[in-house]
């Protein structure tokens, strides 16, 4: 008896690695043993996998099959194994074509009555297959359009195991059976809503234009009813549409996290904005067997909107120092490490004050001084040294409400024209570098005569160095938007004039 092989596919984050799947039946006692550091989903594969074969028609030996995963070394989760098991099964007993059943990457899960169930991650599952080289691979039906987003792959949708013994050369009847499909979520509401929605603010609402331009975070500090919120949402409506890639790597990360993608990619940048309640995990990613991405890895693209900053947890804060620095959240585990995305835009707003009213107007806030320091302190010195823009957002008056229909307000359509004409100017003078971003271009370019202001443009930043008022990493990021504020404006290089509106974007909030 022959070895039989088929192929399926590991995830470690957005990164697959392929398990050959090997299936021997040996004249021993009967038994089905599963080796290959299978974790307990997986371990219960067998009986999942003896009960489908036998409901689809397709009974497995009563002699011993010995089933393997290799490479043997690498720990494997979930049940996206059961497919190719069942299959390298009947391949070794003869009842499906070996050669078939070899040059195919199967993925899905099996219920008891020989359906295939749909799968998390099977988006990035087969873009796996297609670059270690596979043409075609097999999927639930329920992941059919999912699945078909990959291009260059022939993606098969099959509903049951008999559908799939049937593909594989069985002389079976088909047996009509109803599709499995995931759960829809409902769509979520519409809120991005229009720049020209913005009443007052008209500096908050140049700064978004600024971090949309530069890929910039924000830090929006304002009293309630200022339209921090309002200002946050806008924010991926300036930003121009992604590419083919980018909107495949989203589409990915959504696929992982178990939100089923239907139709086709959508080319509009990812809104996240996780309850202030959030963990460190559900931030930026984890969970036990199969590492799940958290907010901040489907934000990837996007825009990542803290309200109520404050709020979160310490260690779910400072959880996205790392990120934002290097664009890539790396979740360690003791046998591997998963990688997932960090490319986003942090937006985070905070009160002034616990009861929201220090330094307003009309408000009467009763915070002691220690009570109003303890409450932003809890933002970390380091986090928002990370933060390139910090703004103070008002209530808007009277007045401002009355005049707001006299005079012409930038929408956001004009405002993403303004925006896409920056970027396209930064990105072809970083052309042959690995940057295409001004809030990506390192400290040393910046510093270089290639990238450095106008003579005599950062007296200003100096002294400000020089007294302590900011940090190093402060003085790139300024000269990082001092950038992206010369590239609105339409100028070859920045002048004193940029440096000091970018040192007021970076020193503004209170």
């Amino acid at each position: 008896m022959t070895v039989a092989r088929t192929h399926a596919i590991s995830l470690l984050g957005l990164e697959g690695a392929v398990v050959e799947i090997e299936a021997d039946i040996s004249s021993n006692l009967p038994a089905f043993v599963l080796i290959g550091l299978p974790d307990a989903a997986l371990g219960e594969a067998r009986d999942r996998v003896r009960a489908a074969a036998v409901n689809s028609g397709l009974p497995l030996t009563s002699r011993k099959l010995t089933v393997n995963l290799s490479p043997a070394a690498l720990p494997k989760y979930g049940s996206g194994f059961d497919l190719g098991i069942a299959v390298a099964a009947l391949a070794a007993d003869g009842q499906v074509s070996a050669e078939s059943v070899a040059r195919v990457v199967h993925l899905g899960e099996l219920g008891l009555d020989g359906r295939l169930r749909p799968l998390a991650g099977i988006l990035p599952a087969v873009l796996s297959a297609v670059r270690a080289g596979f043409h075609t691979v097999l999927v639930p039906a329920g992941n059919a359009d999912e699945a078909s987003l990959v291009p260059g792959v022939r993606v098969v949708p099959v509903i049951s195991l008999r559908d799939a013994a049937i593909w594989h050369g069985a002389e079976l009847q088909p047996i009509p059976l109803e599709r499995l499909m995931p759960a829809v979520p409902a769509a979520p509401a519409d809120e991005e809503g229009d720049l020209a929605d913005v009443i007052g603010n008209p500096d908050a609402v140049e700064a978004m234009q600024v971090a949309a331009a530069g890929g910039h975070h924000v830090y929006l500090l304002g009293p309630p009813g200022s339209g921090k919120t309002m200002l946050a949402s806008r924010l991926p409506g300036l930003l121009p549409e992604l590419s083919a890639e980018q909107a495949l790597e989203v589409a990915s990360i959504r696929s992982l996290a178990g939100i089923p993608v239907r139709g086709s990619l959508s080319l509009r940048p990812p809104l996240e904005a996780p309850h202030h309640t959030a963990s460190a995990a559900a931030i930026v990613g984890g969970g036990s067997g199969v590492i799940r991405p958290g907010a901040a890895a489907r934000a990837a693209h996007g825009v990542l909107f803290l309200d109520e900053a404050p709020e979160f947890a310490p260690a779910a804060l400072d959880a996205l120092r790392q990120p934002l620095e290097s664009g890539v959240i790396s979740i360690s585990r003791a046998t591997a490490i998963a990688r997932f995305p960090a490319r986003f835009q942090l937006v985070m707003a905070a009160n002034p004050c616990p009861c929201g009213n220090a330094g307003t107007r009309d408000g009467d806030c009763r915070c002691t001084p220690f009570a109003v320091r303890r409450y932003l302190g809890r933002l970390s010195g380091p986090l928002l040294d990370r933060v390139d823009i910090r703004m103070d957002v008002h209530r808007i008056t009277a007045a401002q409400l009355r005049l707001r229909d006299h005079g012409t307000r930038l929408d956001t359509a004009s405002a993403r024209v303004r925006i896409q004409v920056a970027r396209d100017t930064a990105a072809a003078r970083l052309t042959g570098t690995p940057w295409r971003l001004n809030a990506q271009v390192a400290g040393a370019w910046l510093r270089s005569p290639i990238g450095a202001p106008t003579r005599g443009a950062t007296s200003g930043l100096d002294r400000a160095l020089e007294r302590g008022g900011i940090t190093m990493r402060g003085y790139d990021r300024v000269l990082r938007l001092a950038w992206t504020l010369c590239d609105l404006d339409g100028t070859s290089r920045p002048d004193g004039d940029h440096v000091g509106r970018a040192l007021y974007l970076r020193k503004a909030a209170r």
